[in-house]
């Protein structure tokens, strides 16, 4: 406890804390360094979750003709893409999801109709599907060994 002037100031000079600058220096700095974090986080595109989505009911569709030994086929208009099953000698519409039709967004284009047929193997003949919006394209890509990738 102090018991002079002189003690009083060194008990008050000894205590710590942060001036008014430093405070400003910090805050300015993590102001800095979160708005690079938000600039560095890629925008929500709709286009490329669109892809996203083709590519993995794609990839569940393959599947399902290697689980069923049986064609099934992906057909993909302006309009929007189904999924088509082989029974009995004819193409018929597989209604259940994820395979049910499914309609582009208003603003989606895709370059050409075309329709991929995954055989029982899970095989099918190489295309690409582009997706175009807004100036920007984003492509599914369907290798003759089943592979799906999203471009």
């Amino acid at each position: 406890m102090p018991t002079s002037r002189t003690d009083v100031r060194r008990a008050k000079a000894g205590q710590g804390g942060f001036t008014l600058l430093e405070l400003l220096v910090v805050v300015t700095i993590l102001g800095l360094a979160s708005a690079a974090v938000v600039m560095s986080i890629p925008p929500d595109d709709g286009l490329r979750r669109e892809a996203e989505t083709l590519a993995a009911r794609a990839r569940a569709a393959q599947e399902k003709a290697i689980l069923d030994n049986r064609a099934l086929a992906l057909s993909v208009s302006a309009e929007g893409y189904k999924f088509e099953q082989r029974v009995r000698g004819d193409w018929t519409p597989v209604a259940a999801e994820p395979f049910a039709h499914h309609a582009w967004a208003e603003e989606t284009r895709v370059a050409g109709a075309t329709r991929l047929v995954f055989d029982p193997t899970g095989a099918s003949e190489p295309i690409e599907i582009a997706l175009q919006r807004d100036g920007r394209s984003v492509t599914v890509t369907f290798s003759s060994e089943g592979e799906v990738r999203v471009r």
